[in-house]
């Protein structure tokens, strides 16, 4: 199934990423919360894994790269200079443990999700909108 993903921060005017598809095979029609974040998080580890570790002599980008690399706020190489590979398992356990802990919101078009075990209907046009949450520094007093 395709999904359409967004991933916001509170307090930025532009989106972290802007309606990203993204191909998950194993979720269901009306899948939990968790399920969507478990699947979301081993495509993503499956991505990073999968990338190729280039090593460019003469590393350089075309202003067409620049242009459109500059839309998003960050032009770089997209290369990757850590070799480790990323452990499935412990970042599904740490996605959700951030979810538990209030680090981020999920919705699914225009509506919240709350809880692990709640369930929504995912249509090919569903929209899933992730915002990190910022948290206020300050004191009591």
């Amino acid at each position: 199934m395709d999904l359409i993903i967004n991933a916001r921060q509170a307090g930025r005017k532009h989106a972290l990423i802007e309606k990203q598809k993204i191909v998950i095979d194993d979720l269901p029609v009306n899948p939990s919360l968790r399920d969507l974040l478990t699947a979301v998080v081993k495509q993503q580890v499956t991505a990073y894994n999968d990338k190729p570790l280039e090593k460019n002599l003469l590393p350089f980008l075309s202003q067409e790269q620049i242009t459109d690399q500059a839309g998003t706020g960050k032009v770089g190489f997209g290369s990757i200079y850590n070799e480790n590979k990323a452990d499935l398992a412990k970042a599904q356990e740490t996605a959700l443990l951030a979810y538990e802990d209030g680090l981020f919101a999920v919705f699914a078009d225009e509506e919240e999700l709350q809880g692990l075990e709640s369930t929504f209907v995912l249509q090919p046009e569903t929209v899933i909108t992730f915002i990190r949450l910022t948290f206020l520094a300050g004191s009591y007093w």
